[in-house]
């Protein structure tokens, strides 16, 4: 629940949170900070058109659980069903600690429509893309931006296998949710 509520911080009470969530979150703020930071991110940022770059790092985070729900085999020995039926319960256990109730929806939603099992398929990962920029309180142009994904393609895999494996080493070093 901790690495979900990274994406959801603003309300949080951490002091509130059990020391496993806590970590989970710490372990999701990790991840963005190490991902923020990594010169292969920027480099696929970079390619994005002008009008979307601002919200790259979105699109991208979008992405690279499409590439690695197809690729798990490459990143994970863990049955895949299975860890994301565990997550999905946690999920369900977990509500109490969205904060508001559009967080609760999203997360509702997330299980009903599975969608990480929706995230093998490109234009499940094109919805949900097209929904965050829905969420966007002001006007922009990130709607549409798997264009930026396909015409990319290519070169954003070949990163996202370079950068991946890093990222687990270093998560991995730090240990947090040990």
């Amino acid at each position: 629940m901790g690495n979900l509520l990274g994406d959801f911080a603003r309300g949080i009470e951490t002091q509130k949170l059990s020391s496993a969530v806590f970590a989970g979150l710490m372990n999701h703020r990790a991840v963005d900070k190490f991902t923020d930071n990594n010169p292969l991110i920027e480099e696929m940022k970079s390619a994005f058109s002008a009008q979307r770059r601002r919200f790259a790092g979105i699109a991208l985070d979008i992405y690279f659980d499409h590439l690695l729900i197809n690729h798990w085999d490459s990143f994970e020995q863990r049955n895949q069903q299975q860890l994301v039926n565990q997550f999905y319960q946690r999920m369900r256990l977990g509500q109490a600690l969205m904060p508001g109730e559009n967080m609760q929806r999203v997360t509702t939603r997330m299980i009903r429509y599975d969608w990480f099992g929706s995230y093998r398929d490109i234009d499940s990962i094109a919805e949900a893309m097209d929904r965050v920029a829905a969420r966007i309180r002001f006007k922009n142009r990130f709607a549409d931006a798997i264009e930026d994904i396909e015409r990319n393609r290519e070169m954003i895999g070949e990163r996202f296998f370079e950068f991946y494996p890093k990222l687990q080493a270093h998560i991995s070093e730090l240990a947090i949710e040990n």
